[in-house]
């Protein structure tokens, strides 16, 4: 069975584990899964400035393990004949409402056909909060207690319109569980013949710069198997300062769970390759960017033991994109990005109401024909 998701990447286009997980979620309605992916020109018409170019963002959602073909420029309002011209069953999105430029549901007449399947938003992330991080220079977004914050307020006035929170652009908690990561992992062990490669990092707003970085590292070998170390948030936080990471460890992991690349994830990782790790994990080869290596806390060298051995290599991914210059793509943008996400919200408030004064006229009508 053949089904079709409209991947959009809500508002600031951003694709976060949220968005990976709504995939998920929908290969499983199906066997193979076709995701339509949007041009720039139709993100701007619609929702506002894309933070990643539509080459980009091709890129990041074939990188998402579940997906097995994209559709690039796929139209913004998803058509019957678009599911029949690439002989799609049905479509899937989230619990959330789509809506077009002037205010329709962009899954109407799907819906009306009968061909439309719906998936569980995930909660606790949201672009709209990743960017609110991102704008605000501080750590809050890792302490719970946020309620007298400045991160509090700022969540406050940007994901929030004149007439309250619509519940689709509003931020809340991310809690993470075991049963979330396992229906992230791969389940893979290490077949004999596989060469085990480990890649350290942040990896944090997992982007295009990191999936150009682990599929030159998956073409390293002819049987690769990946194990992706992640640091922890305090660490992190030591070697990039100011409000990094901007998620957490719980968020970076299944960020970096998704890519199809990575076989393993190691959560909260040592800052040093050490000499236990490598013989834990039987490492074949350590592989590290050409982004800067900042030392370990002691001025040593994190990767001395691996080269030592050896099994250093220093991949070149010819992609040079930091999760700094993610943020300063928002930045530069801001006053934009908040102007669309409270006129954004302004629309879905009005879709609310406008379902609520349809049920309570249904309730009258019912109450009528008893009478």
């Amino acid at each position: 069975m053949f089904h079709y998701c409209s991947a959009r990447a809500t508002n600031y286009d951003m694709v976060h584990y949220g968005h990976s997980n709504q995939l998920r979620q929908a290969k499983a309605m199906g066997d193979y899964l076709i995701v339509g992916v949007h041009t720039d020109a139709e993100i701007s018409k619609h929702k506002g400035p894309p933070v990643f170019t539509e080459a980009e963002r091709y890129k990041m959602v074939r990188a998402i393990k579940w997906v097995d073909e994209i559709v690039e420029g796929a139209p913004y309002v998803t058509t019957l004949e678009t599911l029949d011209k690439y002989n799609c069953d049905f479509c899937v999105h989230g619990d959330d409402i789509t809506l077009t430029v002037d205010g329709k549901d962009t899954y109407e007449e799907v819906k009306r056909s009968g061909r439309y399947r719906e998936c569980k938003r995930t909660q606790g992330v949201s672009t709209t909060d990743l960017v609110g991080r991102m704008l605000l220079m501080t750590k809050a977004h890792h302490s719970n207690i946020v309620s007298l914050s400045d991160y509090q307020q700022h969540t406050d006035n940007f994901g929030k319109g004149p007439q309250g929170h619509s519940p689709w652009t509003g931020v809340s908690q991310f809690l993470q569980t075991s049963r979330k990561i396992i229906q992230f992992a791969s389940g893979k062990e290490p077949q004999p013949g596989d060469t085990i490669i480990y890649v350290a990092g942040a990896f944090d707003l997992f982007h295009i710069g990191h999936v150009d970085f682990l599929e030159a590292v998956h073409k390293q070998s002819e049987k690769p198997y990946i194990i992706a170390g992640l640091h922890f948030d305090q660490e992190v936080n030591r070697y990039k300062g100011k409000n990094y990471p901007i998620m957490n460890i719980h968020e970076r992991t299944l960020s970096v769970l998704a890519c199809r690349y990575v076989s393993e994830v190691v959560i909260g990782a040592p800052y040093a390759v050490t000499q236990d790790l490598l013989d834990h994990f039987k490492v074949d080869m350590v592989c590290c960017g050409r982004t800067e290596v900042f030392p370990d806390k002691d001025g040593s060298d994190p990767y001395a033991e691996p080269k030592k051995r050896g099994i250093f290599r220093t991949v070149d991914s010819g992609n040079n994109l930091t999760t700094d210059d993610i943020v300063q793509r928002i930045i530069k943008n801001r006053l934009q990005f908040e102007a669309r996400n409270q006129k954004k919200e302004a629309k879905e408030m009005a879709v609310i109401q406008a379902m609520k004064r349809r049920e309570e006229e249904r309730m009258k009508e019912r109450a009528k024909a008893i009478l």
